[in-house]
């Protein structure tokens, strides 16, 4: 496993299990606070994991997308397909394998927390038709509502737009919306106001899968893919664009401190002019990476003077191609922009013997990049 993908694990992990920690863990604390009031307690239940999960995302989105849902993860693969961006089988095999094991931690974390039974199997009978329904419809909108925001570029408003939509649904569905197959298994480790008991944990998987399925396809009914990029390059960096016949290239990494740098500096040394380059960073560093500065002087590329610039949603628009390494959930999606996502291992904290791969990758790919852009002129 890559350092890159281990860290975008560790990230879904981390994200799941305070997720699950947060519904588990307000949800005994409503029950003591309010017992016996069953409305007030959903509703400081619903309260807490709306404002928590909204935290989570904000936090952890730049690293791994933020998912926390086997689901998201699955819809995210079958979306990006459209746009050049489908994670790997073995990508979204271990994204799943990470939510699951961190919402198990999760529940057992809150359960030690309140002093009850660190992991009880739950007495809370959840099953039959119109439940089943209330999750199907739960998962479809929040897919929905997901992938409606980073195709139309409104990424930013996920984090307040998913905690919102997670509050309202424990209201407007008959299950109070748990919409997320980690979350469901792991909420069978606490028999406590948030549990669910194991033999009606498969009966909600399922409705969510269906429920992932409906929201899927209303995702590429109502947000298709064009089928042709325009042609805009940005007249400075990463501010306003003007339409042009040149093609335009934006590298995108988390730091933009080294793949996304070594990039921009292949492509415009041997781009020569044809082509126009731009990089940016979703959580930007303060300096592009020594090694990488280093590894680029080894073949005649001065990098030195480049700065890490911010990602923001008018610089992919206005690309021709985008080419994501390591941080694609984080880049939004744009009609008309080609979306490309590099597998590469990130040079940070590594020697230069390491690196030197990587930079001779880049080239690799760079080369060919350009072999598809300005095949007249190969």
């Amino acid at each position: 496993m890559s350092r890159d993908l281990a860290r975008r694990a560790l990230a879904e992990l981390l994200g799941t299990g305070l997720l699950v920690t947060v519904v588990v863990g307000s949800g005994i604390m409503a029950q003591r606070l309010s017992p016996g009031q069953v409305g007030l307690e959903l509703l400081e239940n619903s309260t807490a994991t709306a404002f928590g999960l909204a935290v989570l995302i904000l936090m952890l989105a730049p690293v791994s997308g933020a998912h926390f849902n086997p689901v998201v993860t699955l819809a995210d693969h079958l979306l990006g397909r459209s746009t050049g961006m489908q994670k790997s089988t073995r990508e979204v095999g271990v994204y799943v394998l990470a939510q699951l094991a961190g919402g198990i931690g999760g529940a057992v974390l809150a359960n030690v927390m309140f002093a009850v039974p660190a992991a009880a199997a739950s007495h809370h009978v959840r099953s039959g038709i119109p439940v089943w329904l209330g999750e199907v419809v739960a998962t479809a909108g929040l897919v929905l509502l997901i992938f409606a925001l980073t195709r139309t570029g409104r990424g930013s408003y996920a984090p307040a737009a998913v905690g919102a939509y997670i509050g309202a649904a424990y209201w407007f569905t008959s299950s109070t919306s748990f919409a997320n197959p980690a979350v469901t298994v792991a909420r069978a480790f606490t028999d406590t106001f948030a549990g669910i008991a194991p033999a009606s944990v498969p009966g909600f998987v399922l409705a969510q899968l269906l429920g992932a399925g409906v929201g899927t396809s209303l995702v590429l009914a109502l947000f298709p893919v064009a089928p042709a990029p325009q042609e805009f390059v940005m007249t400075d960096k990463l501010s306003k664009p003007s339409k042009t016949s040149m093609p335009s290239v934006l590298f995108v990494c988390v730091h933009n401190a080294g793949r996304s740098q070594m990039a921009a500096g292949f492509l415009t040394h041997l781009g020569a002019g044809r082509i126009e380059v731009r990089s940016a960073g979703s959580v930007p560093a303060d300096q592009v990476n020594p090694v990488a500065v280093t590894a680029m002087k080894e073949v005649g590329i001065d990098i030195s003077a480049e700065r890490p610039k911010v990602l923001t949603p008018d610089a992919v628009e206005h690309s021709d191609v985008c080419v994501t390494m390591g941080c694609g959930d984080a880049c939004p999606y744009f009609p008309g922009t080609r979306y490309l996502n590099w597998e590469l291992d990130d040079p940070a904290g590594r020697d230069l013997p390491d690196v030197r791969p990587i930079r001779d990758e880049i080239e690799r790919r760079v080369r060919a990049l350009i072999l598809d852009l300005l095949p007249a002129d190969s």
